[in-house]
């Protein structure tokens, strides 16, 4: 009988969460066909995308809706540390959601920029606004679109458009599930194999994670039936954006019966901490980082000072799988951004055997149609610049 995170899949269709459950398994084998793809198209990719990453004073903006906007999170801090010799480089990320609503905050009318955008469908309306408004508001501006979706409209867009180009995924990203799982970590391996290609970064978390899918499962379901109502995950750097996209998740799953918080460790101490009590759990993003790490350190020895959390759950490379990596006396096996995958499996899981635990349809935690799969009810306006907009008077 065929099984999903050790669940036996008639079961699994009869709860309505098969798709949540199959999407979050293929993806260490939907990462090594995404960089496959990747690098089958480098040539032509780094034709178009070389003279544009060359221009001076270029800003780079990761945008996209909900989880897609986190990607952009994730990808952007990694690689402002990784390009910081690069002075002129200007690296944002930004939620379309925020984009549209106050494009004069963002648009620099001059400034030369390459907008990226991440959308599992290419649907959302806000994805489609940003495109229109840059193309409105900046005099130089070229798109590459990274998408789930060949038939989304972005997508469609972007092939037909001679400022655009378009990186269609393989179809399986585009999840089929309420919840973004597959579509969010391809789509972040897709930005990080373009910009900063690492296969050996990106096989290793592959086998973690596969590892994680085959031996987690009894570690996170025990863990899921603890009596927890609100989750804290907790990431600096790059890791943040993905503490972002877990708490979502979570919130997501469980229909919003498990409030969900992120926060960076530094963070949590000026306020949201007040959120612990013996009905939350914690879970931690340890940075590999040595610097970063040691912030990490003094707020685990200072939460397990604390008893009054339900659980606290520390994600290292030795602990991930239950098992330490192999020995290693090298740099950390994994940087933040690839050991950010993982993290983000884990997550997942745990996420999804809380909703089973609460008898939560994971494939569609949200029956009554109040929030969909793509949103709906967004009502576009169109943007006017006035004479004190910013955009060149």
């Amino acid at each position: 009988m065929e099984q999903y995170l050790g669940i036996e899949s008639e079961a699994l269709i009869r709860a309505n969460s098969v798709w949540t459950a199959r999407e979050i398994c293929q993806q260490p084998r939907v990462w090594r066909e995404v960089q496959s793809r990747i690098d089958q198209s480098r040539a032509s990719m780094e034709a178009w995308l070389g003279p544009k990453i060359r221009i001076g004073d270029l800003r780079i903006i990761l945008c996209g809706a909900g989880t897609s906007a986190f990607i952009g999170d994730t990808a952007a801090a990694w690689f402002r540390k990784r390009f910081r010799s690069s002075a002129r480089l200007q690296i944002l990320s930004l939620s379309t959601t925020g984009l549209a609503a106050d494009p004069a905050q963002f648009l620099l009318h001059d400034t030369p920029t390459l907008m990226i955008s991440f959308a599992r469908s290419g649907d959302s309306p806000e994805s489609i606004a940003c495109v229109e408004l840059a193309e409105q508001l900046l005099t130089n501006c070229r798109h590459l679109v990274i998408t789930c979706n060949s038939r989304g409209k972005l997508a469609t867009w972007a092939q037909n458009d001679k400022s655009a180009h378009c990186i269609v995924l393989p179809e399986q990203t585009n999840d089929r599930s309420f919840a973004m799982t597959s579509s969010y970590s391809a789509m972040l391996v897709a930005c990080l194999t373009l910009f900063t290609p690492d296969a050996d970064q990106l096989e290793r978390a592959a086998g973690w994670a596969e590892r994680l899918l085959e031996k987690g499962n009894a570690r996170i379901e025990g863990l899921a039936q603890l009596d927890f109502r609100r989750l804290v995950v907790l990431g600096s750097g790059c890791l943040l954006g993905t503490a972002r996209e877990a708490a979502l998740k979570c919130l997501e799953l469980t229909a919003g019966r498990v409030v969900a918080i992120h926060e960076s460790p530094l963070g949590f101490r000026h306020g949201p901490k007040i959120i612990v009590d013996d009905g939350t759990m914690i879970v931690h993003l340890q940075s590999s980082d040595p610097h970063t790490g040691l912030y990490d350190r003094d707020l685990l020895a200072e939460l397990q000072d604390d008893t009054r959390c339900a659980a606290l759950v520390e994600l290292n490379p030795s602990a991930i799988a239950g098992e330490p990596p192999p020995h290693t006396n090298g740099p950390p096996m994994l940087d933040d951004a690839w050991l950010s995958l993982v993290y983000a499996v884990f997550c997942q899981m745990l996420a999804f055997r809380k909703a089973v635990a609460l008898g939560v349809a994971a494939d569609n935690p949200c029956p009554s149609g109040d929030v969909n799969r793509v949103v709906k009810g967004v009502t576009i306006h169109p943007f006017r610049a006035g004479g004190n907009s910013g955009f060149g008077g």
